[in-house]
């Protein structure tokens, strides 16, 4: 895959992800539809569909071949949990508790964990570009949540942890997903992954419980929305980028998605937006275009060799 096809792919993925966590919260707030549910069934859908997908493709044996290693099996149920299943919740749950755009740029925090963390191991030398680009994603962040004030924060103590921890769960996401994607397609593992989340969610909610008649046509598109283009396209797009994008480079393009976020949240959920915050976007758009136009895509800082073991969380 070309660098231009990865960009397009993380960036759109990005977008798609950013309006349908803005939708989520519109399911959230007029309709009084449950995290869990939601989390729950998007998943096993979304999952599903993406099976359906690699069946009609050429390697449509990869779908039960990944499981008849017993590495990568163990591989993809951690995946699955602390990766895919962890990614969803947090983020979700910050939105519930604050809105889509506090929730996704807490999640963009990402991007520095994953430059530290290769920084620790020795796998990545801190460059110039590294501290341009997350000096802007950082100062872009404080701008948009704060609007400049050095004292307060007008958003929910539950949605700052929650979208911590969904800045953590990312950057796992994204370091621990590269050696399944060098022996298995983006279909297989991120199919299976949502899968095996929506299994081990459906015991804390089991998506057959909800009242489906009490729901009108309105949300029923909203969740086809959240559903398809915002978990389906946008974690299928994301993952699929890594194959010919460094990890921190997919992680910092997709700094797009709490661009999408905080227009769809001021435009049409008409959250108030302030000058500062304003400031923070254009940051960010900067941030993402250093990226973009970078030729260092050759580069040995933050790439992962093709031998290492993945990242375990204790």
């Amino acid at each position: 895959m070309s660098r231009q096809k990865g960009i397009f792919l993380v960036i759109t993925g990005a977008l798609f992800w950013g309006i349908g966590g803005t939708v989520s919260k519109k399911l959230f707030q007029d309709f009084e539809v449950s995290v869990d549910w939601l989390v729950t069934s998007r998943l096993l859908i979304a999952g599903l569909l993406l099976l359906t997908v690699q069946f009609f493709r050429k390697d449509r044996s990869q779908i039960l071949d990944v499981w008849k290693n017993r590495r990568t099996a163990i591989q993809l149920i951690i995946f699955g949990l602390l990766g895919m299943l962890a990614v969803q919740y947090t983020y979700m749950a910050s939105i519930h508790h604050g809105n889509a755009a506090v929730a996704t740029l807490l999640q963009y925090l990402a991007p520095v964990m994953i430059i530290i963390y290769l920084i620790f191991r020795k796998q990545a030398v801190l460059t110039r570009r590294d501290l341009v680009t997350v000096s802007l994603a950082l100062v872009g962040c404080f701008f948009l949540l704060t609007n400049g004030s050095l004292t307060q924060l007008s958003v929910p103590t539950p949605a700052i942890i929650w979208g911590v921890l969904s800045g953590v769960a990312l950057a796992f996401y994204t370091l621990y997903a590269i050696p399944l994607l060098k022996e298995y397609d983006s279909l297989v593992i991120v199919g299976w992954a949502m899968i095996i989340g929506s299994f081990a969610l459906s015991f804390v909610h089991p998506p057959w419980q909800m009242d489906f008649a009490s729901l009108p046509v309105e949300a029923y598109l909203y969740l086809l929305f959240v559903i398809i283009f915002g978990t389906m396209i946008a974690f299928w797009f994301y993952i699929e980028s890594l194959q010919s994008l460094q990890a921190k480079e997919s992680s910092l393009l997709g700094s797009t998605e709490p661009l999408a976020a905080v227009f769809t949240t001021v435009f049409w959920l008409k959250d108030p937006f302030g000058t500062f915050q304003w400031l923070g976007t254009t940051c960010i758009i900067l941030m993402i275009l250093l990226v973009a136009l970078s030729k260092d895509s050759s580069s040995k800082t933050c790439k992962i060799s093709k031998n290492e073991k993945p990242l375990k969380i204790s």
